[in-house]
């Protein structure tokens, strides 16, 4: 099989990243055909708009993309370009694997769980507004229809990786209407999986508890705001988000990224940590069909990690990013 995949590089360290996550890709043997485009805040410096329209004509052609992360001005210029993305693609799940690592230092071992994210509403929408000149107003929307998918869409990928257990986060204590609805519905999908165990936390209580006894979960499913601060936090407990893959789903279309920041003090510098991008990369193999693959590289990142010699920088080794890339080839 041979796949046409769209291929955006991002800003700061993405070239670095992803470069390294195709090399690796295509030692496995897979056949894939890269569609490259461009985005960002580079892009928006050279053509006047962070998301040219060939880059979408491209992810609509493709329906599969791999990307680097992207700038966001923060507090002025424009708004999110990974927002706007999920939100013209209809990605409505963003997936998050908290798994941990043998020889990474981390507060937990032995870690394994997933949280589930509704990704086109709540806060992150972007309806807001100034009252007055002293008072901004931001609108979260909650739906039926949005709650339903990504509770059904966690029950389904429990169900898929023989996990026992979802636990819908919400704050429907304070936020009776909004938070009351997608509490509501999450039970109502529970009702038609009585396989796996359900159970609802308020979002506070929750981050607590992640902390403290992360293993008693499998799946969270959450809404935007709380998915996108809980899965931080799990990214916290096994080492932080160079360990932290990720995967926007929607019912057409699928965009694979990092999670973390484009750190451009040390873009172009060869030592930036590709790991993120790497299992990014093993998400996106798995969700096209090529799960030897995916499994290929994630023993060989795997078995790498063990040894202090063979790490990036900033994980205690002593790897530049294709020195590090390199050494998982030679494990593939």
């Amino acid at each position: 099989m041979n796949k046409t995949i769209t291929l955006i590089h991002g800003d700061g360290i993405g070239k670095d990243i992803i470069d390294a996550t195709v090399k690796i890709i295509e030692a496995t043997g897979v056949k894939i055909t890269w569609d490259k485009q461009e985005a960002g805040f580079s892009t928006y410096e050279k053509y006047g708009s962070p998301l040219p329209d060939e880059t979408i004509k491209s992810i609509e052609r493709n329906k599969i993309a791999l990307k680097g992360p992207l700038t966001t001005p923060v507090g002025t210029g424009f708004r999110s370009i990974n927002i706007a993305l999920r939100q013209h693609f209809k990605l409505f799940a963003n997936l998050r694997p908290i798994k941990s690592f043998d020889g990474i230092d981390s507060l937990y071992r032995d870690l394994d769980f997933v949280v589930v994210r509704e990704n086109t509403e709540g806060l992150y929408t972007g309806i807001e507004f100034m009252v007055n000149d002293d008072t901004a107003q931001s609108i979260k929307l909650i739906s039926r229809d949005a709650s339903l998918k990504i509770c059904n869409f966690a029950f389904e990928l429990a169900r898929k990786e023989k996990r026992k257990k979802v636990t819908l986060t919400h704050k429907a204590n304070i936020m009776k209407l909004s938070d009351g609805l997608f509490l509501r519905t999450g039970k109502e999908v529970a009702e038609n999986y009585k396989d796996i165990q359900f159970e609802d936390i308020i979002v506070d209580a929750m981050a607590m508890k992640m902390v403290m006894n992360p293993k008693d979960f499998s799946v969270i499913v959450a809404p935007n705001l709380y998915g996108d601060i809980l899965s931080d936090l799990g990214a916290g407990l096994i080492g932080g988000l160079g360990i932290a893959p990720s995967g926007n789903i929607g019912d057409d279309f699928a965009i694979f990224e990092p999670v973390h920041g484009s750190a451009p003090d040390i873009a172009g510098k060869n030592i930036a940590n590709p790991i993120s991008a790497i299992l990014s990369g093993v998400m996106m193999l798995k969700y096209i069909g090529e799960p030897r693959a995916a499994l290929k590289i994630e023993k060989s990142l795997g078995d790498l990690l063990k040894n202090s010699e063979s790490r990036t920088i900033d994980i205690g080794g002593k790897l530049s990013t294709t020195e590090f890339t390199d050494a998982i080839i030679a494990n593939i």
